[in-house]
């Protein structure tokens, strides 16, 4: 899975273990790590589906991005990046399988 990131801010706080501790907590930092290996080792989404982490899409406001648990209300929040020859065949929604470029937008609580 190809991995990039809304703002170098954001990808400096990724950038390793030290770096998301001091930006997340260890406990969150933790979590992190898990669901950036996962990412990085899968060649699609649909291979995220079901496994730790509880992948889901969003709806309302966030309809098109993706979120993984973290710790307690906590999620990563990412979006696919979908080139223009795909694109067609998300017209209905998106389509795990074809997912193999995401952008990290945030970790937040979205519930509040």
């Amino acid at each position: 899975m190809q991995i990039e990131f809304a703002s170098s801010r954001l990808a400096k706080s990724f950038a390793d273990d030290r770096s998301r501790t001091r930006a997340f907590g260890a406990n969150r930092a933790q979590a992190l790590g898990r669901r950036l290996s996962a990412l990085l080792a899968a060649t699609n989404l649909e291979q995220l589906r079901n496994t730790p982490g509880r992948w889901h899409e969003l709806k309302g406001d966030r309809k098109r991005q993706l979120a993984a648990d973290l710790d307690g209300p906590y999620r990563l929040i990412l979006e696919p990046v979908i080139d223009d020859a795909s694109r067609a065949a998300h017209a209905n929604g998106l389509v795990w399988s074809l997912i193999t470029h995401v952008r990290i937008l945030d970790i937040t609580n979205y519930h509040d």
